[in-house]
């Protein structure tokens, strides 16, 4: 054993091998305990991190033989058992694995790692009922479990610095916590930073293989990022490991819906439903899937038996509402009313109340109602969700000063080659869902949905500065090499959507019409379709729609003109730069001349006209955007125009569009009905 006067700096020496050891940084855990163990031969617990650092670099038969010198020393040492049945399972030597755990959670049952090792061991051995009891004996067996429920709490609760504040505590004790690992993952989840989430779970997963905290997490993290095989994958293991569990199927049905596999979506949304059958958020689910389905019926009865649990869920009524032909009741418009300010539920239900009625009123034509309604639940929205209109202009002419004519010059010939996707930009409500759906009525297209993939590779361009702020200018640094390789990469993660094994795909997603000219830096061949409508229109029917996440610009109008500007600024800035890129849809013409407009359209993506493309309502496809009623419908006319009723009120919005009106006007704006 060491002597006394060496005690002090061999303890400091061991503590900071082991922080770094559970840091993730086996490499240099290991240079330091090497050194230890050879200057402190006796000292058994540098033997013992010795071992767990050889085990965490996949040395398995080395860690092997130091644990076990180390346990020849002292056989009591509980914590090196444990890293030594791991490290026999990772060697495959399961038996021995198994009575190596045995026998510590014999004599110490309320050893939480043993647990952990324990549940591993069992998937391994496919008992994946006793790894559930041995997982969740681990949760009960941690001595942090009173923090990390207090963190979880605070989480539901929306106090993410409490509950982040308890986790980081967790984590400076032990860097290692899975639990604090986990949680600090569902806040980068919630904080939409899925790539910070991922790092923390893999983590989590060096300690604990098979963690089925780790993969609840895991799979909506990789869904985020575009990785959908990945995601499906461990969305499999949940089923195998916790099929009793109602947030299994959740996650199951998330990554089927991203997978263009509702039917499975709903099935799995039903499996959780049957699990936990008071809860009201599995019928809304379910209810908005069988809208994407096209089931109607079945849709408003999910709804409405939602709001039969809880009559008091405003999402229920704004559901209603956003089938944009239901009808309400004067009962159902009395409970609403009853509900507006009465519902201690916060701002986000009473938001949804408003714009439920506010649609309810403009209905009847109770065109003032109906406006109040609408700008309260705006305000509302505005509060919880702020937007900094400044700081989108001043990116906008960030994008059009970067990518400028000398950019494609240099990058001429680049990227992947491949004329597959079809993207469709704009504003929203605007007719992009209609383009889709036309566009999905051809044989050699099929439709997607509004897919994160671009907005991710955006995320990562900004993510290279420590501000967050990178893009556009760091895709300057991204060789002609770089920029292909992102283009393949979008193709491989948008190929598991692609069933039919059609020419072309589309992408849906409005927002990307600022990133015309990333993605033709990566897809020179791709084609954009910018789906165009008249500002007060499209901006008006923003105004009224409740967005669940997202569009945040819209709940004010002033931004909203705004912003409509800056769209025109940009699409006018790529057609100056990449002249022919971009082919112009302009709604009004779309539903007065359809048959014209959808000629030119299939011209610009070099498609043969198909008179399916004229029946596109008849076409049986998941529609996801609150168009999805609309689009099931021949084409109609009585949009156009439909802001005149609220004229007075849209004064300000009138306003903040300034001269781009003019670009509007003539004989295709015709007064509305």
């Amino acid at each position: 054993m060491s002597t006394p006067p060496l005690k002090v700096p061999f303890e400091q020496r061991l503590h900071r091998a082991q922080a770094a050891l559970r840091a993730g940084q086996a490499l240099s855990a290991e240079r330091a305990l090497r050194a230890l163990a050879a200057e402190f031969p006796g000292e058994l617990r540098a033997l013992w991190l010795l071992g767990v650092a050889l085990l965490d670099q996949d040395r398995a038969a080395e860690s092997i033989a130091v644990l076990e010198r180390a346990l020849g020393g002292d056989g009591e040492l509980a914590e090196a058992r444990v890293d030594l049945a791991r490290a026999y399972r990772r060697a495959g030597r399961t038996t021995e694995a198994r009575a190596e755990l045995r026998r510590v959670l014999e004599r110490a049952p309320h050893q939480h790692r043993a647990w952990l090792a324990y549940g591993d061991l069992l998937v391994d051995l496919a008992q994946y009922e006793d790894a559930r009891v041995a997982f969740e004996r681990a949760r009960l067996t941690d001595p942090e479990r009173e923090r990390i429920d207090a963190a979880a709490a605070a989480l539901v609760k929306d106090e993410r610095r409490v509950s982040e504040e308890l986790l980081r505590e967790i984590l400076r004790r032990d860097a290692s916590h899975v639990g604090a690992l986990c949680g600090l993952a569902a806040l980068s989840l919630a904080a939409d930073m899925p790539r910070d989430a991922e790092r923390l779970l893999r983590h989590a997963l060096r300690q604990s293989e098979h963690l089925p905290l780790a993969y609840r997490g895991l799979a909506p993290a990789l869904m985020a990022l575009g990785r959908l095989p990945e995601a499906e994958a461990a969305t499999r293991y949940l089923a195998r490991i916790e099929p009793q569990s109602p947030q299994t199927w959740v996650t199951t049905a998330g990554v089927a819906m991203r997978l263009m596999r509702q039917a499975e979506a709903v099935e799995a949304y039903e499996r959780a439903l049957a699990l936990r059958p008071q809860e009201v958020g599995l019928q809304m689910s379910i209810g908005h899937l069988q809208k994407t389905l096209g089931r109607r019926a079945a849709s408003e009865a999910s709804y409405k038996a939602a709001l039969a649990l809880d009559p008091g869920r405003a999402e229920g009524y704004w559901s209603l509402a956003d089938l944009k032909n239901y009808t309400f009741s004067d009962g159902e418009i009395a409970a609403m009313q009853r509900l507006i300010g009465s519902d201690p539920r916060g701002p986000s239900n009473e938001a949804q109340l408003n714009f439920a009625l506010g649609k309810a009123f403009e209905q009847r034509q109770r065109f003032a109602e109906a406006f109040a309604h609408y700008a309260r639940g705006a305000e509302l929205r505005r509060r919880e969700a702020p937007f900094d209109i400044g700081q989108f202009e001043r990116r906008g002419a960030r994008i059009r000063r970067f990518f400028d004519a000398e950019f494609f010059a240099r990058r001429r010939g680049g990227g992947a080659a491949s004329p597959a996707p079809i993207f469709i930009v704009g504003l929203p409500r605007s007719g992009s869902t209609l383009i889709e759906q036309i566009l999905a009525s051809h044989s050699a297209v099929e439709a997607t949905m509004e897919l994160p993939n671009v907005l991710n590779v955006v995320a990562e361009f900004d993510d290279r500065l420590p501000a967050r702020n990178g893009y556009p200018e760091t895709v300057g640094a991204a060789s002609a090499a770089d920029l292909a390789a992102l283009g393949h990469r979008y193709l491989a993660q948008t190929a598991p959507l692609l069933r039919l094994g059609r020419r072309h795909f589309t992408d849906k997603l409005p927002n990307n019409f600022s990133h015309v000219g990333l993605i033709h830096a990566m897809l020179p061949h791709a084609t954009v379709i910018d789906v165009r409508r008249h500002p007060m229109d499209a901006c008006f029917s923003t105004f009224k729609q409740y967005f669940a996440e997202g569009q945040t610009f819209s709940y004010d109008l002033e931004d909203l003109g705004r912003y409509y500007r800056c769209y025109l600024a940009l699409m006018d800035h790529w057609d100056a730069v990449l002249p022919g890129k971009v082919l112009q849809v302009r709604y009004e013409e779309l539903v007065r001349s359809p048959e014209a407009a959808i000629r030119r359209l299939l011209a610009h993506c070099r498609l043969d006209f198909e008179p399916g493309c004229l029946a596109f309502h008849e076409t049986q496809r998941p529609v996801r955007t609150a168009s999805a009623e609309q689009v099931r419908q021949p084409i109609y006319t009585s949009a156009v125009g439909h802001w005149r009723h609220f004229e007075r009120e849209l004064e300000p919005l009138k306003r903040a569009l300034g001269d781009c009106l003019e670009r509007f006007s003539g004989p295709i704006e015709r007064p509305f009905d």
